[in-house]
């Protein structure tokens, strides 16, 4: 009769579970990583006002988080130092074989005090980076220096990219190509794929007319994701399409700002901002084409999702969406801050639309690399690999 498998104790840490990638991905993972094999528990900060809670998600997934709120994405050095300690605390209370840390911050002080409690296995996940389009050269140079100390203490980091993987070991110098493991996100997309083509709800909810080309863009108003650009590019695409609608869903900090300059671009009869919404699929649904402006991206689960529902995408060339896209043949490419260029793309995307051999060829591959139980497999066989390393099998 062969023993059971034992069980093994997972802590994920996160700065906090606010709208975004990250959140969801977490979630999941401590969903289907549970009973009998695994007992998952995830610690998280507090969202800012300002940016969207996925509380609501968590506890749609039978997941309900330890909060404790210095792990918010505010940085204050004495205040970390007491973070570390109060996360050794937990660390210490629960006895996990495995500490993953998601994001910077939670990235630091979660290695940290993992190192400092003996944990046998430290795994840190990147879901993209901070070191461009974030903060001065100064302050940057210092989140660099800080990564390459926490990268020591982990028994590996994740990307989920390629690309990403090749920043981190050959132009960043953060930790050595081999210590690198790639696993791309997993998410449920079902929903995004049985949910039909211009279903209209989306639309009669703003009012919009159903045969008005319409362009969106989703997440958070925060510069990195250069709304600024979006906006410039919609009152390029208004003279050439003076039909076209544009909405931009999330909301942040710039929210005040973005709205002077669409008064100030002329474009308030065709731009709306819609706040956050919880339910993307019906946006998804109506768009013509998603955009994406950002100076900087890890792997936009908005693209993946928008794919998955088959919506077109127009991104520019940055961070992992060239990896993403596969170089361009599941959606068009363009240089950051080209503002024509952006334009022309999206301009392009509307009035000749992929046919639907490529649209759901595009659909087909986001499920296929993208679903959850993929990256459960792939996370299973990771754990156990590591622990039998430390002689934990």
């Amino acid at each position: 009769m062969s023993k059971p498998t034992p069980t093994v104790r997972i802590l994920r840490i996160i700065a906090r579970l606010n709208i975004g990638g990250p959140a969801i991905h977490v979630t999941l993972l401590s969903e289907k990583l549970g009973a009998p094999l695994y007992e998952s528990t995830l610690l998280t900060g507090s969202v800012a006002a300002d940016e969207g809670d996925m509380m609501y998600y968590a506890e749609q997934h039978g997941v309900t988080p330890i909060i404790m709120p210095e792990l918010g994405r505010e940085i204050s050095p004495i205040r970390d130092l007491m973070t570390i300690w109060k996360v050794y605390r937990v660390i210490r209370a629960l006895n996990p074989h495995v500490v993953h840390t998601h994001t910077s911050k939670a990235g630091f002080v979660g290695r940290i005090a993992a190192k400092l409690a003996g944990v046998p296995v430290i795994v840190h996940t990147f879901h993209g980076h901070v070191f461009r389009g974030y903060f001065s050269p100064f302050v940057t140079q210092i989140f660099i220096n800080l990564e390459r100390i926490t990268a020591r203490m982990s028994d590996t980091v994740i990307t989920l990219t390629e690309g990403l993987r090749r920043e981190l070991a050959d132009e960043y110098r953060i930790i050595r190509r081999a210590r690198i493991t790639v696993l791309p996100l997993g998410l449920d997309l079902q929903r995004f794929a049985d949910t039909p083509r211009k279903q209209g709800v989306f639309r009669a909810s703003l009012n919009i007319p159903p045969d008005a080309p319409l362009i969106g863009i989703v997440g958070r108003l925060a510069p990195v994701k250069n709304h600024a650009l979006f906006l410039r590019a919609a009152a390029l695409i208004a003279k050439t399409i003076p039909a076209a609608r544009f909405v931009i869903v999330g909301d942040g900090k710039l929210r005040a700002e973005l709205e002077t300059q669409i008064d100030a671009l002329g474009l308030r009869a065709c731009v709306q901002i819609t706040g956050w919404i919880a339910e993307t699929a019906p946006v998804y649904s109506d768009l013509d084409v998603l955009a994406i402006s950002s100076v900087n991206e890890g792997t936009p689960v908005t693209v993946i999702e928008a794919l998955a529902a088959g919506c077109p995408v127009v991104t520019t060339n940055v961070g992992g969406l060239s990896d993403l896209l596969d170089g361009g043949a599941l959606g068009a490419l363009v240089p950051s801050e080209n503002v024509e260029a952006l334009a022309h793309a999206l301009i392009d995307a509307v009035q000749s639309p992929p046919d639907n051999a490529e649209i759901a060829r595009a659909q087909t591959l986001m499920l296929d690399r993208y679903g959850i139980e993929r990256l459960v497999s792939d996370m299973d066989n990771l754990y156990r690999a590591l622990l039998a390393k430390k002689g934990r099998s």
